[in-house]
């Protein structure tokens, strides 16, 4: 009965619109009355759980960095460049959109932080150059999905915090899909942009690109930093979190100079309103967590799916996952998914013997579709209050030509667990 009235009032919350974590909350609380526990308990899950957590440093810190560089130009300096750079094709906004998000993917990893900071700059600069609003729209949403699965990324981290797989392994792991789905967005753009005669902007002149390349250098070498510093040795990935942040204030302050004390208290205030969110989620998570494990659920989960022989069919129990998180990912947020979905699934996964860190990259991709399939799709709602497009008109496009290319990268890493499991097996992973 109090697992029943637990799920009654998670899902009853959802559906009326509450927000999420309270609902888990809430839940929780009342499966706790229910079953005669001290409400003591709320406390020691949320609170000492928590704080135990020391992989979740890395989350508030990427946050902040984000948040310090969509307010100090790095963003901008980071466009101009590729725009250029690209500006002698057909369509080479959309195209320098793609590429600014592989770049700022490595300095943030979150795709919201992408949407919110650079695709400002590159809806407007695509929109005034006569590109129409979905397609401006469609192309940052899609491109923003790379920022999580490039290292660094918020969601790995959460990952690597539920099922203990090597944060570092897991970042190196993504680096390929990332490109890769960063490859197939490239070629539908080429065939839209023919096929819809966008603009071409024109050969810049090497002078300028020379120029703008200088410009950008001090930010694109956050990623370089951050990467050769972990797979060195020299410091650990949420160490890396704590060095993005320095490297992003340095440049802003020395060589750019957009960054003084007021705009540094005003950043400082919205990233503690941004971490406040993904901080109650975690919290509330560990509730969640606890009475999963009280009454079994996972356990229950693995039996019925050995059961039905899917833990002797890795591949058939590959798809039925990802075809789960498509469906969560079209309700829920992401870090639902990652904090409440997944630790069922660990025990299946281990039964069936399929790599954690295949695993996890394949999930985070998954997961991050979700934010751009409707009726959630937070992406597709932040581009179209960005350019005043009919979000319908976002969901059109996004339906008909991006998610089918993410679901085609999806498929690839899915089945081909070599695109991820390589890089990381240079470094020493399974030896």
């Amino acid at each position: 009965m109090a697992l029943t009235m637990f799920l009654i009032i998670f899902a009853g919350t959802f559906a009326l619109g509450y927000p999420i974590a309270f609902g888990m909350i809430a839940a929780g609380i009342v499966y706790l009355m229910m079953k005669g526990l001290s409400l003591a308990n709320v406390l020691d899950m949320m609170v000492i759980g928590f704080s135990n957590q020391t992989t979740l440093i890395a989350v508030p810190l990427f946050i902040l960095a984000a948040n310090i560089m969509n307010d100090t130009e790095i963003t901008e300096r980071l466009f101009d460049f590729v725009r250029k750079a690209f500006g002698r094709f057909r369509g080479s906004l959309g195209y320098a959109n793609i590429a600014a998000s592989v770049i700022f993917a490595g300095m943030t990893g979150s795709q919201l932080a992408d949407v919110a900071g650079l695709g400002k700059i590159e809806i407007k600069a695509m929109m005034d150059a006569g590109y129409d609003g979905p397609f401006s729209c469609a192309v940052t949403a899609a491109s923003a999905t790379i920022g999580p699965i490039i290292p660094p990324s918020i969601p790995m981290v959460l990952y690597s915090l539920i099922s203990g797989a090597s944060l570092g392994y897991l970042f190196i792991g993504g680096l390929i899909p990332g490109l890769l789905l960063a490859g197939l967005e490239m070629v539908l753009v080429y065939i839209l942009a023919r096929v819809r005669n966008y603009p071409v902007e024109g050969k810049v002149p090497a002078s300028q690109i020379a120029r703008s390349f200088v410009m950008a250098l001090p930010a694109m070498f956050a990623p370089v930093v951050l990467l050769l510093g972990m797979y060195t040795g020299v410091f650990t990935a949420t160490e890396a979190a704590a060095i993005v942040v320095a490297y992003s204030i340095i440049v802003s302050v020395l060589v750019y100079r957009t960054l003084g004390w007021k705009k540094l208290y005003k950043i400082l205030i919205k990233s503690a309103e941004d971490i406040g969110y993904v901080s109650i989620m975690v919290a509330a998570a560990q509730l969640v967590s606890y009475v999963v494990t009280r009454e079994r659920l996972a356990i229950r989960l693995t039996e019925a799916l050995v059961g039905a022989g899917l833990a002797s069919k890795p591949l058939l129990l590959l798809a039925v996952i990802n075809v789960l998180y498509f469906i969560l990912g079209m309700f829920i947020d992401a870090s639902v998914t990652i904090l409440v979905v997944i630790p069922l699934l660990l025990p299946v996964l281990q039964a069936a013997g399929i790599d954690l860190v295949h695993f996890g990259v394949m999930s985070v991709f998954n997961i991050m579709i979700g934010l751009d399939t409707p009726p959630y799709a937070q992406t597709a709602f932040i581009t179209s209050a960005i350019s005043g497009t009919p979000v319908k008109d976002v969901f059109k496009e996004m339906l008909k030509y991006w998610i089918p290319i993410e679901i085609t990268a999806l498929i690839i890493i899915t089945y081909f667990p070599d695109t991820v499991l390589f890089l990381p097996r240079l470094l020493g992973y399974g030896r």
